[in-house]
């Protein structure tokens, strides 16, 4: 007979992913296993093994779970009635909002490499793809000229801007003398001033 999902399995699920994703990120990919994840998530190894049949697919599940809500936050706060350069600014601070407490999800997606299944690999890279676009179409608005085939300079600008947030992790700490606010102004103004100079 199959398991009946439980009324609060969501917020199970989600809780089971946030405590491997702090397994990965401390113990390393290699060096976590599936017996350990589930003694720190209070659950049995079977049951682990119910909706995560391998570490990869555990793996997977965190990442692809970190990527689809941080592209859903992007979608939602896309204001076309903003003018460009607020438009980038709110996209950067929702990116910089949903990356609080993520900082275990973002090592594991930093470090997954080979434990992923080339399959899996395009997946998430289907998603990041639509996650920069929402970054590159407001960039290439305000400034069109780095879209010329002749030097396509978008996508490295673009990356650059991502080179900034993705790294946030490492040194940011909320309370201290620059707010998220403030590194979403300073990340955007570096990036709409900078290209002004690029030729």
């Amino acid at each position: 007979m199959a398991r009946t999902r439980a009324e609060d399995f969501e917020e199970k699920q989600h809780q089971l992913l946030l405590t491997a994703a702090h397994v990965f990120a401390t113990q390393g990919m290699d060096k976590a296993s599936m017996s350990q994840i589930a003694l720190e998530a209070g659950v049995s190894k079977s049951l682990l093994y119910h909706y995560y049949p391998s570490k990869d697919a555990l793996i997977f599940a965190i990442i692809h779970t970190h990527l689809n809500e941080l592209e859903t936050a992007l979608q939602r706060a896309t204001d076309p009635d903003l003018p460009p350069g607020p438009r980038l600014e709110k996209l950067v601070l929702t990116m910089l909002e949903q990356y609080r407490g993520a900082d275990d999800q973002h090592i594991v997606q930093l470090n997954a490499g080979q434990a992923l299944s080339d399959d899996q690999r395009v997946r998430l890279l289907q998603l990041e793809r639509r996650i920069v676009r929402h970054f590159s179409a407001v960039i290439c608005e305000i400034h069109p000229i780095l879209d010329r085939p002749e030097r396509p300079l978008l996508m490295p600008v673009t990356m650059s801007l991502f080179g900034m947030l993705n790294w946030v992790y490492m040194w940011f700490r909320d309370g201290g003398p620059v707010s998220r606010e403030d590194y979403a102004k300073l990340a955007t103004t570096l990036i709409l001033e900078g290209v002004k100079a690029v030729r």
